[in-house]
């Protein structure tokens, strides 16, 4: 039997495992301060260079409609604080730097998280949306990313409902220790736009001056495969770069490949499995 990790040992072990881990990150971020982007315009910045729609309530399994509702209040209270950031040149967007830490007593209420065994609740469930919606729009975009988590690309909880990005393009997030972080390698400055309505969480990357290039994201080989008894979920996705003037590909590159175990009953897979496989 392999040794158990100090976290794992009780749960005593793992929350002070997981306090060791934020304060280890709060000096990181004291130490790299003044690279942290905080400076915020509520103007909008000249270009337009991608925006996109996520949908706050949606229809996962049996999972509790309350969850939802409580997603849906703290992604508002986390979107001020995301909202109007300048990502400057040679600077870096910290998620959880600008939301901070998630409390009852800020509002924030239990929403739906994923851990590698299936669905779990927490304080501020739900707040991994907002990433994935920042992770969208930077994926059309020359901002690098610095840190992203794919815990999410491990299983398929849920079967689909109204999915409008491919499966497995989304991020795990954890204060403080699992960040989404973004830098600008460009001289260009970046700027994210956010808001909340009833049924959407709106977002909105701008730029100070026009891009030459267009990114496109496309989705190949997404299909289901009966592995022993289980199905997997496979995908792969990848990013396209066109001069917008030529409209010659000047980059093709692999942005993620999902293998993701189906934990939801296969009936509702709405498309064909392949057969057996054991690769």
């Amino acid at each position: 039997m392999a040794r158990k990790l100090f976290g794992e040992i009780s749960p005593l072990t793992f929350a002070i495992a997981v306090q060791r881990q934020i304060v280890l990150r709060k000096l990181a971020n004291f130490r790299h301060r003044a690279a942290l982007a905080r400076t915020r315009n509520m103007q909008d910045l000249p270009v337009s260079v991608y925006s996109h729609n996520s949908l706050i309530r949606r229809k996962l399994g049996t999972v509790d409609l309350a969850l939802q509702e409580n997603k849906a209040v703290s992604l508002g209270l986390a979107a001020p604080h995301i909202d109007g950031i300048l990502i400057r040149p040679g600077g870096t967007f910290s998620f959880w730097t600008l939301v901070g830490r998630c409390s009852a007593k800020k509002g924030y209420r239990t929403g739906l998280t994923i851990s590698h065994n299936g669905p779990a609740e927490g304080l501020g469930g739900g707040l991994c949306q907002f990433t994935n919606l920042l992770h969208w729009m930077v994926l059309h975009s020359p901002l690098e990313i610095a840190e992203h988590h794919h815990h999410h690309g491990e299983i398929d909880l849920f079967p689909d409902f109204n999915r409008q990005i491919p499966f497995g393009t989304g991020t795990s997030i954890v204060y403080n220790y699992l960040d989404y972080r973004v830098r600008n390698p460009t001289r260009n400055t970046f700027q994210f736009r956010i808001s909340v309505t009833e049924e959407h969480l709106r977002g909105e990357l701008r730029a100070q001056e026009p891009l030459d290039v267009k990114y496109h994201i496309k989705e190949r080989d997404s299909h289901f495969q009966q592995v022993g008894p289980d199905v997997y979920r496979r995908n792969s996705v990848y990013r396209s770069v066109r001069d917008k003037r030529t409209g010659n590909e000047l980059a093709h590159e692999l942005v993620v490949q999902n293998n993701a175990r189906v934990l939801y009953d296969r009936a509702l897979i709405k498309a064909p499995i392949r057969g057996d496989s054991y690769t």
